[in-house]
């Protein structure tokens, strides 16, 4: 059986039962009442009675004779009649009369004149009033006894007077009373029937019909699911509020748990809010940068049946992969470069062949050793001589290249100045190459004749926690017009004039590099917004920790023992 209808049927139960005992109990109550108005009433009468005149006076006289008169006399006596008329006229059962000793003298049934009544009138006889409920010759009943005074003394009892009310009468009157009773009882037990399939209806629907048992197991299966996965998931219910937030999703974001948050006002980036939008229902997922983190969010609503549920919005970090883009934007520049390079260096080979086969080895050796001093393969950029770390020359290398084949010169500032080794060459690539993408893309679209980006590049050992590297990039385009700093730093900002393409990485370049720069201490910001018509705007770029301070250390000491 389902727990619902389990649930029903005891509810049902239940108020049945408390229909019954109300309605016993106040059936109970009634018949109380009505037994407790016949006693008073029959105490009442007996009063009445026992305090004519005419009947003390009667009942004296016989008490006075010896022994008791017989039954027909006694029958045809004013005692008798009185008695009669009375138990008539008030509709009791009994109005009995009785001399000092208990031997009735007035009695509805003749025949038990003259004989002792069957229940104990003693008390009566002592001078104290009573109310009884007992069974005597007549049936059950409820009454009242009196004692009954000599005319003329207030303390000498000749007889006692007894009245009695059929319970068979009370019972027709609790059956006149009952019927409101049973049609309220039914009215709450209806009530209650009413109440307990309407509150079965409303538990069917707010817990979508499964049972308790399904529902556990779907919390514990939740619970696993949503704490075991790597994606970030935010539930948000359909009153806007969030009902669930995973490990993941506060992981990724750096936030603290939102379950129980509005939607609305919590403290989580707004292209997430916007996704939840009515108008972004079929919306394509949407890269954001959240914590240091690039994340792809994708947002679904929820239904069940026709009931809206919500949205389910997804996270999934694309931080690794982004690292990885950046690398192999890096290693297919410094490919694209070597193999622009290949036919020179293949030239410079044939030269020296060429010089050997002759015999002129003396220019062979000249040109050996030119090729030496400026090394095997020309990268078009200037001034690259003032960068001594490789790493930093074949990657600014391999990216003049690039600019080269779109028609801007790359070169090194005059204030570069870089003594130690790269120790961080993923975080370098990732800042140094978007500044100088941005750049580039920047001189290619200025009105400027001339097309240029330049790059200054400084460490820093002061910090004992690692080299800095300070980067400055300048280029020749428009500048930025009016657009405020931070502007340019939030995400999904490009400049491009083509559409921002989900998954492909717009717009997150300059929010990444600062966030990445601001994770290591550091920070990335615009020194000069340009002008119209050049030069471009400046960025400068600080990211500690990246250079590696024992390396050039080694190479002062070096040169100072050649020096010297």
């Amino acid at each position: 059986m389902r727990f619902s209808t389990q649930t029903l049927l005891l509810q049902l139960g239940v108020v049945l039962l408390v229909v019954l005992l109300s309605g016993v109990v106040h059936g109970w109550l009634v018949y109380e009442r009505i037994g407790t108005e016949a006693e008073n009433q029959a105490l009442t009468l007996a009063r009445t009675v026992a305090a004519d005149p005419d009947i003390r006076a009667r009942v004296q006289e016989i008490s006075k004779e010896e022994g008791t008169p017989p039954p027909d006399v006694l029958a045809a006596g004013p005692l008798q009649a009185a008695a009669e008329a009375v138990r008539v006229r008030t509709g009791a059962l009994f109005v009995v009369i009785t001399d000092e000793t208990g031997l009735r003298l007035a009695h509805p049934e003749t025949a038990r004149l003259g004989e002792r009544v069957s229940t104990d009138p003693s008390v009566a006889l002592g001078g104290e009033e009573i109310t009884t409920r007992n069974t005597g010759t007549l049936g059950p009943s409820a009454g009242a006894k009196v004692p009954v005074y000599a005319p003329d003394s207030s303390d000498t009892i000749v007889g006692e007077v007894s009245v009695g009310y059929s319970v068979e009468s009370l019972s027709k009157s609790l059956a006149r009373d009952i019927v409101p009773i049973a049609l309220t009882a039914g009215g709450a037990l209806l009530a209650g029937v009413l109440a307990s399939f309407l509150l079965r209806h409303r538990l069917q629907r707010l817990t979508l019909g499964l049972e308790p048992e399904e529902i556990s197991t779907l919390v514990h299966d939740q619970v696993a699911v949503l704490q075991g996965v790597d994606d970030g998931v935010v539930g948000i219910a359909a009153d806007g509020r969030i009902s669930v937030f995973n490990a993941a999703a506060a992981r990724l974001l750096d936030m603290p748990d939102a379950t129980g948050q509005d939607w609305a006002s919590a403290a989580v980036p707004e292209q997430l809010k916007q996704l939840t939008q009515p108008a972004a229902r079929d919306a394509e997922a949407v890269e954001i940068v959240a914590g240091g983190r690039v994340l792809v969010a994708s947002a679904r609503k929820a239904w069940h049946r026709q009931e809206d549920l919500g949205w389910v919005v997804m996270l999934r970090d694309r931080t690794e992969l982004q690292q990885l883009t950046r690398q192999l934007d890096a290693v297919g520049t410094m490919s694209t470069a070597l193999r622009a390079q290949r036919h020179e260096f293949a030239n410079q080979l044939h030269t020296i062949a060429g010089f050997m086969s002759i015999g002129q080895y003396d220019s062979a050796k000249e040109y050996l050793a030119r090729i030496s001093a400026t090394g095997p393969l020309k990268f078009p950029v200037e001034q690259a001589e003032l960068l001594q770390d490789t790493y930093l020359q074949a990657f600014v290398g391999a990216k003049s290249v690039e600019a080269s084949e779109r028609g801007v010169a790359l070169r090194i500032g005059p204030e570069t100045l870089v003594r130690g080794h790269v120790a961080d060459p993923q975080d370098v690539t990732t800042v140094l190459g978007n500044l100088i993408d941005n750049a580039v893309s920047a001189a290619v679209a200025g009105s400027a004749t001339e097309r240029w980006v330049e790059v200054e590049l400084l460490d820093d050992f002061t910090d004992h926690n690692g080299g800095t590297l300070h980067i400055v990039v300048g280029d020749s385009g428009d500048g930025l017009g009016r657009l405020e700093p931070e502007e340019v730093f939030a995400e999904g900002f490009t400049t491009s004039e083509q559409p921002v393409r989900s998954g492909a990485g717009q717009g997150l370049g300059l929010a990444l590099v600062r966030q990445l720069a601001r994770r290591r201490g550091g920070d990335v910001r615009l020194l000069e917004p340009g002008s119209e018509g050049g030069p471009g705007a400046v960025f400068m770029a600080t990211i500690p920790g990246v250079m590696d301070s024992a390396d050039a250390d080694a190479r002062s000491t070096s040169r100072e023992d050649h020096s010297g």
